[in-house]
């Protein structure tokens, strides 16, 4: 797996750039940018605060990783 669940938004989008559109996606279900508003915090406590599911959150972001 290239993306963790401590990694921050920050470290993810500046590695994977491509990853920026599943973010994107998910701001769409939550009513918030997760870019803007939890740029510094690892996706544990980004899918805890917005009652994302972390497992599917993950396999999205490393499945927009590998292209």
């Amino acid at each position: 797996m290239l993306i963790g669940k401590e990694q921050t938004v920050l470290d993810i989008v500046s590695t994977y750039q491509q990853t920026i559109d599943v973010f994107r996606h998910y701001d769409k279900e939550v009513g918030v940018c997760i870019c803007c508003e939890a740029l510094f915090d690892p996706l544990e406590q980004i899918a805890r605060r917005y009652d994302i599911d972390l497992t599917k959150l993950l396999i999205d972001l490393n499945a927009a990783a590998k292209t």
